[in-house]
This record gives structure tokens, sequence and C-alpha cells, in this order.
């Protein structure tokens, strides 16, 4: 019974089982792995500027309201000069109405019309081993503001003050600037300061712009470095923006994508139309609208690297309990009733040499890249465990069935890592083609096994010891 085909295979199923646990362990490597990677890229994304969002520009008027106030004052004895005693000895006081002038709440208005166009380009930077994608942008941009709209939102007595107008522009961080920063208002150049301690998350510059009702045309031109993305908000009642890149793998993300977009092999560009309906913005507002503008409605583009050789050695590990059952079956399968059945030991020793393979791939994927990577490890890996088959297992001519099964299946995994959107279905055909070439080649297999009256061998038995043989009288 122990030599049975049935027993045999249902041990062969629990080895598979047992064989999750190194490849679980080397899964958590892999993801350890590609967190660090994460760190890299974080820690020099943000030294070279982060994430950048560019919000606004904003038109900020300054609000004075007139109104009389009552007022409490001490009431001065003339003749001590002291503050008046009542009979109780307590301080005696006086109200009275005063006219007082009031800083109010200021009036935020947004463009009429916004265009800006920004041209990105990108470089790797490094960080020891790993390599991480930065840009640099520069911004053009044009607006116009209706500042005679700021009038409708006053209240009593409140005036505005247009002299004391200012255009703001947000960005995500101030250090981020680089080279030059100019905001024109009808051709006469604005002196621009760094906007300080309205929110430390969040930086932005400030220009006085004197009345703006003066204005015209506004002419922004700006540059700044940044990493991993690079987004806008739509503050305009018509926003356009026009983003070229020569990163040739865009991830569109955000609350709008592109209206069209065109992708090269040498960059991308892509442009947006948003209407102010689309926007969850009042025009003209008494409170700052930017915090609402960069949550809710800001849209952009990511610097996405496809299927990194991380991604692809984390999908490997998830396919590698799947690899290893085959090889283990493709193994029982070609051995057949062989004198010398395979041990369990010796399939614990095939699937650590499959498991250790995806550490291989890995650990020469951060040095020379993933397709010679793969193509070292995979061969080392066939390799090994075609010669382990050939001297171990004595499988003789059968060990070229091993080897050409574990080549296709290292080729099959490859074509799967290489295509993430076809790798479902390119694996869930593999495993319904094992499964049926298995039921195929043991279609006339009896499971049970023959009954044997000679001499038992197996996984758990020790060879019984033979009858001598008669020796021949003389």
């Amino acid at each position: 019974m122990l030599r049975s085909p049935g027993l045999r295979f249902i041990i062969v199923g629990l080895l598979v089982l047992l064989m999750t646990i190194p490849v679980f362990f080397v899964g958590a490597i892999i993801d350890s792995r590609a967190d660090y990677n994460r760190q890299a890229i974080a820690s020099v994304g943000q030294e070279w500027g982060g994430r950048q969002l560019l919000s606004g520009p904003v038109l900020i008027i300054p609000v004075q309201e007139t109104v009389m106030v009552r007022e409490r004052e001490e009431v001065i004895d003339p003749a001590t000069g002291a503050q008046r005693l009542d009979g109780d000895d307590q301080p005696v006081f006086r109200f009275r109405q005063v006219e007082r002038t009031l800083r109010r709440d200021p009036v935020y208005v947004y463009p009429d019309t916004l265009d800006l166009g920004v041209d990105k380009t990108t470089q790797e930077r490094s960080r020891g081993i790993f390599s991480v994608p930065v840009y640099t942008a520069k911004a053009a941009g044009a607006f116009d503001f209706n500042a005679e709209e700021a009038e409708a939102v006053l209240r009593g007595e409140e005036v505005l003050l247009w002299d004391e107008a200012e255009v703001r522009v947000y960005v995500s961080s101030n250090r981020a600037l680089r080279g030059e920063t100019r905001l024109m208002a009808d051709g006469r150049a604005l002196e621009m300061e760094p906007v300080a301690g309205e929110n430390r998350y969040i930086g932005g510059l400030r220009a006085p712009t004197g009345d703006p009702r003066e204005i015209g045309a506004f002419d922004l031109k700006m540059g700044l470095n940044g990493a991993e993305a690079l987004s806008f908000t739509p503050v305009g009642r018509e926003t356009r923006v026009t983003l070229a890149s020569d990163w040739p793998h865009p991830e569109f993300q955000g609350a709008f994508l592109p209206d069209s977009h065109e992708v090269r092999e040498d960059g991308f560009e892509a442009n947006w139309v948003i209407p102010h309906l689309a926007r969850p913005l009042p025009q003209v507002s008494r409170e700052n609208q930017n915090e609402v503008a960069r949550s809710q409605s800001s849209f952009g583009v990511g610097l996405y690297q496809p299927n990194d050789f991380y991604q692809k050695a984390y999908r490997a590990a998830r396919y590698g309990i799947l690899f290893i059952g085959l090889t283990f079956l493709t193994i029982f399968l070609v051995e057949g009733q062989t004198k010398r059945p395979t041990h369990p030991v010796q399939y614990i020793l095939i699937g650590l040499a499959q498991s250790a393979f995806f550490l291989l791939m890995l650990a020469l994927s951060e040095q020379v890249g993933f397709a010679m990577a793969y193509l070292v490890s995979g061969a080392a890996t066939v390799g090994l465990v075609t010669a382990f088959a050939a001297t171990a297992l004595k499988l003789g001519r059968r060990t070229l069935v091993v080897g050409a099964m574990l080549t296709v299946l290292y080729g099959v995994l490859y074509l799967i890592l290489r295509s993430a959107d076809y790798a479902l279905l390119a694996g869930s055909i593999l495993l319904f083609a094992a499964i049926a070439g298995t039921m195929f080649a043991t279609r006339n297999e009896n499971w049970y096994g023959e009954p044997r009256t000679g001499p038992r061998r197996g996984w758990f038995r020790k060879a019984e010891p033979q009858p001598e043989a008669p020796q021949p009288t003389s």
C-alpha cells in the first residue's frame, strides 16, 4: 500500500503545501526590499522637491468696515487724577459710542480664464543601487480677474481696500522653486514674496497688485523641481492646461482625466479643458477655498514605472507554489514505478532550489536589470534541478522531460511577468493545461497499486532481506 501511486500522490501534494512556507518567506523578503526601494524614492524625491501641487492664482482683496462700538472707559477723578471709586470702593466706569474701523474677512476672487502650459523634463537620481525619477517643470500661465465681482459679497458698510489687493499662487513647497519666477501685470513686473505663516504644509508666493480693476491681464512664469507627480487645480471659470513631458509612462490621476492626450516612446502631451461648473468652487468667496480646491478637484500626472522588477518578483513569487507543484507533478509522473522512487527529502530540496530562484532573480535584477537577471537565475535553476534529476533521482533519459518541462515553465513565467494585463489569463490557462495533462497521463493509472507478494520497498520501509538461495550440493 505504501508504494501505491495514490498514496504517493497524496504525499507529494502535502509536500507542495509544505513548500508554501519558504515561498511565503521569500515573498516577505521581496516585499521588504520593495518597501526599502519606496523609501529611497520618497527620500530622494522629497529632497528634490516632492510631489508638487500647483494651485491658484487667486486675487485677495482686503475688506474693512467702519462701525460704532460701545466701549467702556474708566471715570477719572479730576482732583486726584486716579480712577473714581463708588461707595463700596469699586471702580467706576462709563460707556460711550466710538467709531472704529475694523478688518473683515477678505474677498477671494478666482480667474475668469486660466491658460497654463507646462513643459516637464525628467531625469534620474540615484540612492545606492536605487534609481529615482525626478523632474524639472517650467510653467507659463496667463489669466485675468473680474475684480468688480468682489463687491457682490460685501455686507453692511464694508468697503474693499483695492490698493492692498494681492495675487497668490500656492505650491507644495517653496524650496522646490527653481530658476526664474516672475509675475507680470499688463507688462509690468510685480514684486513677489513667499507666503509665510498661512499653512506650514503648503508653500506659496504673493505679489501686491495695486488696484486690480486697472489691470487687464497677468502673465506668470515659474520653474520648480518635483518627484512622483505634478498636479494642478482648476481655479479658473474656464481652465485650460497643456502638459508636455519626455516621460513615456504617464499615469493620469486626480479629479479630471485629460480631454486629449498622445503618448509616445519619447514622451507624452496631454490637454485639459475644465469649465467652472465641473469644480466645487465659487468664483467669489469670503473664505479661502485653496484647501477645498487641492483636496477635491486637483488633477495631474504621475511618473509611473510600469511593471518594475519588484512588482515582477512579487508576482513571480505569487506563482511560486504553482510552479513548484507542477515540477513535483512532472517528477512524480516520469519516475513511474521505478525501483527507487523519489524520496520526500529530494522533493523538498527541489522545492527549496525553486524558492531560491525568486531571491536570486531579485538580487540580480537590482544590479543588471530584470531580463538578464531572469535569464541567469532561470538557467541556473533549470540546470541545477535537471542535474539533480539525472544524478540523484536516476531518471536516465526521462531527465530530458524534466529539463524540457522546466524550460517551458520558466519561459511561460517570463511571458506572464512581462505582460501584467494578461498575467491572470496566462496563469489560469497554464493551471488548466497542467490539470488536463495530468488527467490524460494518468487515465490508465491504478491508484491503489498492484498487490505484491515479493519484498516491499518504499519511502518509509527498509528493503526486506531476500532469502538466500540454496547452495547446490556436490
